[in-house]
């Protein structure tokens, strides 16, 4: 069977109040076989390697966000990155009245399809992002890890709730997979902003209690992401590149073209490279740009050129 004609049978058991609405979302996803063809045949993807200097270059999916799936994987490709974390926008149903259901019953096959794809088109994922909230069940919960489990990855990145970490925890170890928490530069209780919640999120927990260190995001919340990264690399999964401007008088700093902020993206990228830690610095593009491909482009440039220097 098909991985198309799977994707229908499983839309056919969930809720058919919302049947057509859920096609169009999974059809996002896997319904898109001529190009997911074209990715497979693209022998020069296979040789991409976007290490640098022994520095592990990707990007967050959540870049190229402004397009399905399969797009979003020609895109590495166009770029010529070829690590991958995974944000769970690009797997989901759009439709919020089956989210919930879809997230406790899509099949193993549907993540392992798209694990295909990624090795097709010589991409390697390295994280899944998948954000566990207060809100979640434990079965929820529970699915998530098996969603990375599916996708053949041992790292998930959540932007989670503070609290949420206690409940994760258990799952965590029991499926043996790390869980790496995003910080953003809100500066909301319960969410992670400081290196304080941090701390409070994995005291106490088991090694699979990580990070996810999104360097810009901690510029802009006031906090140095180099001296943070020095000194708890061993807790970081992953690092998330963006550079901004730091918040002022309540108001949120700016996203902007890399360069143009105040975060120290060169510390990090030189930082890695000097002590050799295999910690992948994936791409997160959200600063207004043209289009994704190009401004990704772009990005990917400028750690070539810093670490190259």
């Amino acid at each position: 069977m098909t991985a198309p004609q799977r994707a229908i049978d499983y839309l056919r058991q969930i809720d058919t109040m919302t049947i057509m609405q859920t096609r169009r979302d999974l059809a996002r996803t896997l319904i898109t076989g001529p190009l997911a063809a074209v990715v497979a045949k693209n022998a020069s993807a296979k040789n991409m390697d976007s290490k640098v200097d022994g520095v592990i270059i990707g990007a967050q999916s959540y870049s190229f966000r402004d397009r399905p799936l399969d797009a979003a994987i020609q895109a590495y490709i166009d770029c010529g990155l070829s690590y991958a974390e995974l944000w769970q926008g690009h797997l989901e149903p759009k439709n919020p009245e089956i989210l919930k259901q879809w997230r406790t019953t899509v099949p193993e096959s549907f993540f392992k399809d798209v694990r295909q794809k990624f090795d097709n088109a010589g991409v390697h994922l390295v994280a899944y992002n998948y954000s566990f909230r207060d809100n979640f069940t434990d079965d929820e919960i529970d699915y998530g890890f098996k969603m990375a489990k599916w996708l053949g990855v041992d790292k998930i990145t959540a932007s989670s709730n503070v609290a949420t970490a206690k409940r994760i925890d258990p799952f965590a170890k029991k499926y043996k997979t790390y869980v790496g928490f995003h910080n953003h530069a809100s500066m909301k209780p319960n969410e992670f902003s400081t290196p304080q919640n941090f701390e409070e999120a994995l005291k106490g927990g088991s090694k699979y209690l990580a990070i996810n260190l999104d360097i810009g995001h901690a510029t802009a919340a006031g906090w140095d992401p180099v001296e943070y990264l020095n000194q708890h690399h061993d807790r970081i999964l992953t690092l998330h590149l963006k550079d901004r401007t730091p918040n002022h008088d309540g108001k949120q700093g700016d996203d902007v073209a890399w360069g143009q902020g105040t975060t120290n993206i060169k510390g990090a990228l030189l930082t890695l490279k000097q002590h050799k830690w295999s910690i992948p610095a994936n791409i997160e593009y959200e600063y207004k740009g043209t289009d994704s491909v190009t401004e990704v482009k772009k990005c990917y440039e400028y750690c070539r050129q810093v670490l190259k220097s």
